[in-house]
């Protein structure tokens, strides 16, 4: 019966992805702002993008791991921006991205250990009753190896970015930005249509 019901379950928002998606919005606006001149600006930004995306949440006692995962990191690198001297941040101007890439990756792919983190924002859009189904397990495990993978993809990139910088431009944007929009299109269309091959394969 609940795979029944997750099968039929409604295609306007599979696996809760606007959530996802705006719980990715602070990293996002990290990546785009951090340089070595402006990461401590980044970090505030990207510090009150995440309690105003998620304090709401918050406040009704929802805790999603990436979301406070978020919070922690940037108010740290605030602290730190504060506390130390620009001598003392040498490294943290230089690798700023790949941290914030590398923890994201590190997130969701430790995630699929215990509650892919996925499936706390596809709860939110899905009936109760499929939560256990073997087909909503799988659709979040397939969707949160699927960031993990982009994110460490993108930590590899921004990495080479350092080590290559007349490739920044390929290796800070371009891949990255391809990356995101590839992971954007199959979180999208992974659901339903894994729902439907499952449906023909019981027809």
């Amino acid at each position: 019966m609940a795979q029944q019901a997750a099968a039929k379950a409604p295609a306007k928002k599979p696996v809760g992805t606007g959530g996802v998606f705006l719980s990715f919005a602070p990293w996002i606006v990290f990546g785009v702002v951090a340089s070595p001149s402006t990461w401590e600006y980044a970090a505030l930004a990207a510090l009150l993008a995440s309690l105003a995306l998620s304090g709401h949440d918050m406040l009704r006692g929802r805790l999603r791991i990436l979301d406070m995962t978020g919070i922690v990191f940037f108010a740290v690198l605030c602290v730190l921006a504060l506390a130390l001297d620009r001598g003392q941040l040498i490294w943290l101007e230089t690798y700023a991205q790949v941290l914030s890439n590398g923890l994201v990756a590190a997130v969701a792919l430790g995630s699929l250990c215990a509650d892919p983190f996925t499936a706390q924002y596809a709860r939110e859009s899905t009936p109760r009753e499929v939560w256990d189904s073997p087909v909503f397990t799988h659709i979040n495990r397939v969707l949160t190896a699927l960031w993990g993978a982009a994110f460490a993809l993108m930590t590899l990139s921004t990495w080479l970015a350092v080590r290559y910088p007349a490739q920044d431009d390929w290796f800070n944007w371009v891949v990255p930005v391809a990356l995101l929009v590839a992971a954007v299109k199959f979180t999208e269309r992974y659901p339903e249509s894994y729902k439907a091959r499952r449906a023909r394969g019981r027809a």
